[in-house]
């Protein structure tokens, strides 16, 4: 499990916004605090996430959809909201594996491959 602090800019359909937040490969899915940068949409299901604490469960209601820039380079994806959030935002394993993002922990980084960066309609 990886676990890196990084500056980006998150954009959505009502902002943008550069702050920093974790890149945590231990996580499930992204989420982020309460989000005033794109329109919240109620997910058909809460969902329910087990935390650090033992016996502990957050359920989450909302979802947005966000653009992120790391290095230059634009990604996408759905942010799962939650209020009490520590971070400003994290980007969790599921969005690492769809970008192919990879964690340098030695340097404290993150590994974008340009090739996946490259937009396609097939």
């Amino acid at each position: 499990m990886g676990l890196i602090a990084k500056r980006i800019k998150l954009v959505g359909s009502r902002g943008e916004h550069e702050t920093e937040g974790l890149f945590d490969s231990g996580a499930s899915y992204s989420f982020i605090r309460a989000e005033r940068l794109a329109t919240l949409e109620p997910l058909p299901q809460p969902m329910s996430f087990g935390v650090a604490q033992r016996r502990a469960k957050l359920a989450v209601r909302e979802r947005v959809v966000l653009d992120f820039w790391i290095d230059g380079y634009r990604f996408s994806d759905e942010f799962l909201v939650v209020d009490n959030l520590v971070d400003e935002f994290i980007i969790g394993a599921a969005t690492m594996q769809k970008w192919r993002l990879k964690l340098d922990t030695e340097k404290e980084d993150i590994i974008v491959d340009p090739s996946v960066t490259r937009l396609r309609f097939v």
